[in-house]
């Protein structure tokens, strides 16, 4: 077991070292910490309380990267099994990927994949197989000095998922990745990155949890998405980080002539969350869709959204976010739409609902719209209400409790989100919610 807790020059030299890096990873990532140490957090959006000298940058646990479920260590099996993973992969998925605390220690690949030539690969091997299409994605959509997490991420990325999709190819069946924070005061800085060439197709799902810690734990992922010319990608995210995780994420997607860029993006844990997810609409007829849900209880800051930026014309982009706060929890929406002047005859359609269920919780809507032309056109829409009495009263006439009643009303209120989930991902959202209603 390796671990790295100072952040400083020499536990960056020894990350890159330890994981047998080129010699230009090293000096991107001495570049990154010197970016960080510079920069500042931010200025908007909830408070942010990191004591980054008690912070674990690196832990790895084990050696291989197995792709046979009986060899992991006993300690990882066990975390893994309480969540599903193994039956989930027998069910429906096509490949898995795990990833646990800093670094991957599961894959594994149907036939499938290779005979299709998809890469399906932990962003660690990516680097050392395939070097050269790694370095032409790697940091170009979202750059390590944009704010002090990406370039945290910079410095200390370990981990995380590469695929590349070929041309003209198509996937019945989602690829999949867990990402697990085992330990007290651990960081995860996974990178993501996908390719999905013209006129192909990719469904990647994703999972994060954590247990609850006194302390606080940080996670601060990066993901570029690549959609090229008539191609699809579809992203979805549920993740059940605990209340003591600062989740700092920066996911960004580049959409091509017809292609389209779907977000689905469910937040129901950390103690601070801060992720907007981006498209720019790059190309003719491009469109880009982000349907989310954040959920926000005792002691949780739930500041999420969306970024849509037009820059081609006939372009079509929708933001559709469901909040609810409970219990003294705050659940904002913050979100960007921007037309450019050459994105003529754009539209974009955005529409924000909240429901607050006491009088301690609280919900503000931070919309930003910009068009720079007079042939494009948004919509926005938001409300903030509470729980109606009426249907509350008609639920318990009924014989429900009033426990039974809200429950049922609440999951009325996200049904737009689970329908986009696959059955598995939708029961287990179902269990999750249940625990806050």
């Amino acid at each position: 077991m390796k671990s790295r807790k100072q952040l400083d020059k020499e536990t960056i030299k020894k990350i890159s070292a330890l994981k047998q890096e080129p010699e230009w990873m090293l000096e991107f990532r001495l570049n990154a910490l010197e970016k960080f140490d510079e920069l500042y957090n931010p200025t908007f959006g909830p408070e942010i309380k990191i004591d980054f000298s008690d912070i674990n940058y690196y832990k790895k646990v084990t050696d291989e990267i197995e792709n046979d479920w009986s060899k992991l260590p006993k300690n990882i099996k066990d975390t893994f099994d309480k969540i599903g993973l193994p039956e989930a992969e027998k069910k429906y998925l096509s490949g898995v990927h795990a990833q646990y605390e800093s670094e991957s220690v599961y894959h594994n690949m149907i036939k499938e994949l290779n005979d299709k030539n998809i890469i399906f690969c932990d962003t660690d091997t990516a680097l050392k197989k395939y070097p050269d299409l790694f370095k032409e994605y790697f940091n170009n959509l979202v750059k390590y000095d944009e704010n002090k997490y990406t370039a945290l991420n910079g410095a200390v990325w370990s981990g995380g998922t590469f695929i590349y999709i070929p041309p003209h190819t198509k996937l019945d069946r989602p690829l999949q990745s867990y990402f697990r924070i085992n330990s007290k005061n651990m960081g995860q800085f996974e990178r993501t990155i996908i390719i999905v060439d013209e006129e192909s197709d990719v469904h990647y799902m994703e999972g994060c949890t954590a247990p609850t810690y006194t302390s606080d734990s940080l996670h601060a992922a990066v993901v570029e998405i690549y959609v090229k010319k008539g191609a699809k990608c579809r992203y979805t995210t549920i993740q059940n980080w605990s209340n003591d995780v600062y989740n700092l994420v920066t996911k960004r997607a580049i959409v091509e002539e017809n292609g389209l860029m779907e977000w689905i993006d469910g937040n129901i844990g950390s103690k601070v969350n801060m992720k907007y997810p981006s498209c720019i609409l790059n190309g003719k007829n491009a469109k880009g869709n982000c349907i989310s849900i954040a959920v926000a209880t005792t002691n949780q800051f739930q500041d999420t959204g969306a970024k849509m930026i037009h820059l081609a014309s006939n372009t079509k982009s929708s933001i559709i976010s469901k909040s609810i706060a409970l219990k003294g929890g705050t659940a904002n929406y913050r979100g960007t739409v921007n037309i450019s002047r050459k994105a003529k005859n754009s539209y974009s359609y955005v529409k924000c609902d909240t429901i607050i269920i006491d009088d301690e919780s609280k919900s503000d809507t931070i919309p930003r719209n910009i068009i720079d032309n007079s042939t494009s056109f948004i919509e926005h829409e938001a409300t903030v209400s509470k729980i109606d009495e009426d249907k509350l009263f008609y639920l318990m006439s009924r014989g429900l409790t009033e426990d039974k009643a809200r429950e049922l009303l609440m999951m009325g209120f996200i049904d737009r989100f689970r329908e986009e989930l696959p059955m598995e991902y939708a029961v287990e959202l179902n269990a999750l919610l249940k625990n806050y209603f």
